[in-house]
């Protein structure tokens, strides 16, 4: 498995926002630049973003984009999530019946426990850590 550009920018969105003062807005061409984000593919995913409820949006002089709640309460699994999809490492784990072999397969098991454990891992990891993080590596945004 690996995240797509989609939800690699759409981390680098949210990680930039929440190293920005709270309650401040940053326009899109100002993250695209930070982020290296191509600015057409940018518009869509701040729009995926904002439907997700991770994000707001203004229109105007005075517009752009902000976080829709404190850092400390966006985890990269809603992020992920929102760009991506539920995180499903095989079919097998959609739902019962998905695979014809999924009461049998020796490897069900670890595939639950190993996409059990991503999720666990994403839940917890919230963007105010990742922001504190990136600060004291001296970046203020992902690069």
């Amino acid at each position: 498995m690996q995240l797509s550009r989609r939800g690699d920018y759409g981390v680098r969105v949210i990680l930039d926002l929440a190293n920005q003062p709270a309650g401040t807005s940053s326009p899109a061409h100002e993250i695209a630049q930070r982020q290296h984000i191509p600015n057409a593919f940018l518009g869509k995913i701040i729009s995926q973003l904002a439907v997700a409820g991770l994000v707001d949006t203004r229109r105007g002089a005075r517009g752009g984009v902000m976080l829709s709640r404190p850092p400390e309460q966006i985890t990269l699994l809603e992020v992920v999530e929102a760009l991506e999809g539920t995180i499903t490492l095989n079919r097998c784990l959609v739902h019962a019946g998905a695979c014809p072999l999924d009461s049998t397969c020796p490897v069900h098991d670890a595939w639950a426990q190993a996409q059990e454990a991503l999720k666990n891992v994403l839940a917890r990891t919230t963007f105010a850590e990742l922001a504190a993080a990136d600060s004291h590596n001296g970046h203020g945004t992902v690069g």
